[in-house]
């Protein structure tokens, strides 16, 4: 929950300006509901995405406050995230609701950007695996081998979010790792090997390179520093190095 109208078209304005020189690196930014439409009229004829951070599950209806898919794809978004942690956390999204609106998403020509990811108390307990496993199976109930595809996994330890603290990149390859044999399992090792997993949980500039260039880690899923131009732009230009 952050920028206003004039910030967020600024901000794209700024960002694009570059962009071009990173021809080799998908970029997509997520800005609140209220600048979508206005950021995607700056964003057009550039190479930057546009995603929405969350969407109803339903085509339409008396839910007010939420906004629908049809929505985001007028205002100009390809993509959208579902399932963060703050939602889970704050909003009481489950594995459920996730899936009712990964379903939403792809039906409606949406490119989902799926979350997962245990807490500090879990991974403590050493459940992150079951943790994990359960919120990828459970999530990705129903949803065919072509549509899967579509999908993006982002694993982002709950613990590691806004905290400063970050997971080593071996820990965090390791459960990148993990996910990619049990989409193995689930659909086939075509799927897993071609499916994009990224990592989020306070990616910087200073550990970018380090988890980036780790074989099973495919991008980032950026919070703080994603909101500011340069030091977004230092995280890109040391994805389009790798």
């Amino acid at each position: 929950m952050y920028k206003t109208v004039p910030e967020a078209v600024a901000f794209a304005r700024e960002l694009i300006a570059n962009s071009d020189s990173y021809a080799n690196v998908d970029i997509l930014i997520c800005p609140p509901y209220t600048a979508l439409h206005p950021v995607s009229e700056e964003l057009k004829n550039s190479n930057v995405k546009l995603g929405a951070q969350n969407l109803h599950y339903e085509e339409e209806g008396a839910f007010t406050g939420e906004v629908s898919a049809a929505m985001i794809k007028s205002a100009g978004c390809d993509y959208v995230i579902v399932g963060h942690s703050e939602r889970r956390q704050y909003f009481g999204e489950t594995d459920s609701t996730v899936n009712k609106r990964l379903k939403r998403a792809l039906v409606s020509g949406l490119l989902p950007i799926m979350c997962v990811g245990e807490t500090l108390d879990q991974r403590k307990a050493g459940k992150t695996e079951q943790v994990v496993d359960a919120q990828i199976r459970l999530g990705l109930d129903g949803i065919t081998l072509d549509d899967v595809k579509k999908i993006t996994i982002a694993y982002e330890p709950v613990w590691a979010i806004g905290t400063g603290e970050t997971a080593t990149p071996e820990q965090a390859d390791d459960v990148h790792r993990y996910i990619r044999q049990l989409i193995a399992v689930i659909y086939d090792k075509d799927v897993a090997e071609n499916i994009r997993i990224q990592y989020g949980g306070s990616v910087k500039p200073n550990n970018a390179r380090e988890l980036l260039s780790r074989d099973d880690i495919d991008g980032a899923l950026i919070g703080g520093a994603s909101l500011k131009v340069d030091s977004f732009t230092d995280i890109i230009k040391i994805a389009s190095s790798l």
